[in-house]
């Protein structure tokens, strides 16, 4: 272990330190206007603070409660949504020094250059792949934020370039054209794909009641150009070019 990572006793501690030492080196140069950050779902959690029960809708107020334990979660998953918490919180801190923007964007699929498929995308089409692991991931998603928001690569690039362009914006913004169950995405794989199957042990009905309702991308000017249809069947096909599943 070398000096560096000595000094942070975990991640969280890590990743704060560097958004700030990057918002820091923003702000000293004098002439960045607006910084704009790629934020994570897993920060925005609708958790209740002492993790017993969901708020009955997810928009920008909230945020992933420390030290909760709830199914599906592990020390590394965790890990992972404490550091994106606690360095969003940071980066928002400074949004009275220059314009903030942080895209909290969802679960991202679509199409990919990569010579493999994308742990983001490979988690999204986890049934129909039916990989277990990945499938855990999507369903510590659910859990944690009741459903699972979820988006187009093309769409949360179009949202980073209408931020850098737009003459003044600063906030946070929750960035998915869609917040699904994991049961319901499963539904939409296999209408689309009647051929793939998707075993029992990969869906799960919670019938939960929550509510997305967060509009504040909109409000400002931005459409999302891709649906559900097109999101699943570009990451299923993305998927099976890459000989990331097999027919049945």
């Amino acid at each position: 272990m070398d000096k560096e990572t000595e000094k942070f006793k975990n991640t969280s501690e890590a990743a704060v330190a560097g958004v700030k030492s990057i918002v820091e080196c923003c702000i000293k140069s004098g002439t960045v206007k607006r910084l704009i950050y790629t934020a994570s779902v897993v920060a925005a959690s609708p958790l209740k603070q002492d993790g017993k029960g969901l708020k009955d809708r997810l928009d920008e107020s909230c945020w992933t409660p420390k030290d909760v334990t709830f199914p599906y979660s592990n020390e590394a998953l965790m890990g992972y949504a404490n550091s994106k918490t606690e360095s969003e919180k940071e980066l928002l801190s400074y949004n009275s020094d220059i314009e903030i923007v942080s895209l909290v964007c969802g679960l991202v699929g679509g199409e990919t250059l990569l010579s493999s498929i994308p742990e983001s995308m490979g988690v999204l089409i986890s049934q129909a792949t039916k990989n277990k692991r990945r499938y855990s991931t999507l369903r510590f998603l659910e859990e944690l934020l009741g459903k699972v928001p979820i988006l187009h690569i093309e769409d949360a690039c179009d949202a980073h370039i209408f931020c850098l362009e737009k003459p003044s914006v600063k906030g946070r913004f929750l960035c998915a054209s869609a917040y699904l169950s994991s049961a319901d995405i499963a539904s939409h794989c296999q209408k689309l794909f009647p051929d793939i199957e998707i075993p029992d042990e990969f869906v799960e009905n919670l019938g939960r009641d929550i509510f997305w309702d967060s509009s504040k991308l909109k409000e400002i000017g931005f459409e999302y150009k891709f649906d559900v249809k097109t999101l699943l069947e570009d990451s299923i096909n993305c998927g099976m070019r890459l000989g990331d599943f097999s027919m049945s």
